[in-house]
């Protein structure tokens, strides 16, 4: 496959998985959301600090879902053949867009432009930072987790020998004997014969 070919195939699967990829997302949301009001409301009522613990149970549990929908769904033939490998990939790619860059948005525009208030806030925080965080998710999740080159490298190099590769080595081998007997056999086959053939000594003897 040429390198224009791989490209062109790659750009193809683009929007399929970047659909896939928001499908996946919306159905964590929804799970961060229910996960947290039941831990919130019910499990955890009357615990101290229930909304610290729910909070993080919630998220855990949204990021392992997605993490599902995303290996075997939005990036199926991508994932890469170390299952707890890529899912500590996927962990970290998660908790640094998902929380990192909201924090990093809401910081500029509090503190660098001076937007201090509510308004500004639930902007920064909830629409720019959920948006850049979307698209540095997706771009990190398809170019680096789930990425191509990667799953197409691990599985080159796992790749057995194939049996006409194998075949070759055997049948070279006994062909180079063949020829190597057959190269010694005229030497062998003529001193035999001069062996053989009594000495008649010179003629008009």
């Amino acid at each position: 496959m040429t390198t224009e070919t791989t490209a062109t195939a790659s750009k193809a699967r683009l929007l399929p998985q970047l659909i896939k990829f928001g499908a996946v997302g919306a159905v964590g949301f929804g799970v961060n959301l229910v996960v947290f009001n039941v831990m919130l409301l019910i499990v955890l009522r009357n615990v101290q600090h229930a909304t610290i613990y729910s909070t993080v149970i919630a998220t855990v549990i949204a990021i392992l879902t997605n993490w599902i929908g995303n290996r075997y769904w939005a990036f199926s033939g991508q994932r890469q053949q170390n299952a707890a490998k890529e899912g500590v990939e996927f962990f970290v790619v998660s908790l640094a867009t998902g929380t990192g860059i909201p924090v990093l948005c809401i910081w500029v525009s509090h503190y660098l432009l001076g937007l201090a208030n509510p308004m500004a806030d639930n902007i920064s925080a909830n629409v720019v930072g959920l948006a850049l965080g979307m698209l540095f998710r997706f771009a990190l999740y398809r170019w680096w987790v789930f990425s191509p080159t990667r799953a197409a490298r691990a599985a080159g190099g796992k790749r057995a020998p194939t049996a006409s590769a194998a075949a070759i080595g055997p049948a070279s081998t006994s062909a180079d004997m063949q020829r190597s007997t057959a190269s010694r056999e005229p030497a062998t086959v003529t001193g035999s014969t001069l062996a053989r053939t009594p000495d008649g000594g010179l003629v008009g003897d």
